[in-house]
């Protein structure tokens, strides 16, 4: 008989947060009929916790009362929560992780942070093993490329292969795979919001298919019409949890010395972004509506229209 550690198929998996990363490897793993358990401080909410309580009853996923309880009963933990929370969840966890027991830190978070993960999860008699997601999970899902590091990585990965994961080894330094993920989000993410001010700025001055044209003369591998439009999109959707996370890249340039001024700015206007949407400037999340104009100009008139309400005193050719 097979056992169950040395067979990933038979574990039980425990994600920390339940949000859409968190429910979407829990349905890919729950095709394959594997064990999983959840835990999100949003359920305490009933009101928040009502719909993550609907997705698990759907899919049979088990929902623990803490994160405590969760690491007593998992085989591999999975962290996947606002890059803020990554030190603090393992924090919470540590004291009941099982002797053993796998800790995958999914988490966009600075290389000094996934240090200081790492610490109180080995310190716990658990085997931590960061991991950096390095593109956006729902479109390939469970495929979705992940590197991973630390000393414990190489003898992680091979098992997280079996379990459906597109997971490779990028060093056996912690700190390694995030640094990684965070210099590429310093472009990434930088470039959404230069999009969404340059694109913006443009159309209140009517000068976008100059600008456009430009562009595309620059960089004509780029459609910059689509390319647009996704970027207000994806910001405009998650622009909440993309200044978290650039928050964490800015840690990540202050760690070598450097100032953040690109990432910090980044984080400003993703987070400006977000509370607009909060607002409900872009319509009533939750809707097909929502975020998802087939124009980026659409968003860019209504993102004028607010910022002309607060400011009549602008000035436009």
């Amino acid at each position: 008989m097979t056992d169950p550690k040395n067979d990933p198929k038979q574990w039980n998996v425990g994600l920390v947060g339940y949000g859409e990363v968190g429910r979407i490897l829990a349905e890919d793993l729950r095709k394959q009929a594997i064990n999983v358990a959840a835990y999100d401080i949003k359920l305490r909410s009933d009101q928040a916790g009502g719909a993550l309580r609907d997705h698990a009853g759907q899919h049979d996923v088990a929902l623990t009362a803490s994160h405590a309880d969760l690491a007593a009963q998992s085989d591999l933990l999975i962290s996947a929560v606002t890059a803020s929370q990554a030190v603090s969840v393992a924090k919470a966890c540590a004291g009941a992780v099982k002797q053993g027991a796998w800790f995958l830190d999914f988490n966009s978070a600075s290389p000094g942070a996934k240090q200081r993960a790492a610490a109180l999860i080995d310190a716990a008699g658990g085997r931590y093993v960061e991991g950096a997601v390095m593109t956006s999970v729902p479109p390939l899902r469970l495929k979705v490329p992940l590197l991973l590091g630390g000393g414990d990585a190489a003898a992680l990965a091979p098992k997280l292969v079996e379990l459906g994961f597109a997971a490779k080894v990028a060093s056996d330094r912690l700190g390694v795979a995030s640094a990684v993920k965070m210099c590429r989000s310093v472009m990434i993410k930088g470039l959404e919001a230069m999009v969404i001010e340059s694109f913006t700025t443009a159309r209140a001055y009517g000068v976008e298919d100059a600008v456009l044209a430009s562009l595309t003369e620059t960089f004509p591998g780029i459609d910059w019409e689509k390319q647009g439009t996704y970027f207000f999109q994806r910001v405009i959707e998650h622009g909440r949890r993309r200044a978290e996370e650039v928050r964490e890249v800015a840690e990540t340039v202050r760690e070598i010395g450097l100032d953040p001024w690109s990432a910090q700015g980044t984080a400003e206007r993703q987070a400006w972004v977000a509370d607009l949407a909060d607002e409900g400037l872009f319509g009533q999340r939750g809707t097909k509506q929502f975020a998802r104009a087939a124009d980026w100009r659409t968003e860019a008139d209504r993102i004028l229209s607010k910022i002309k309400s607060r400011d009549s005193k602008k000035v436009y050719i």
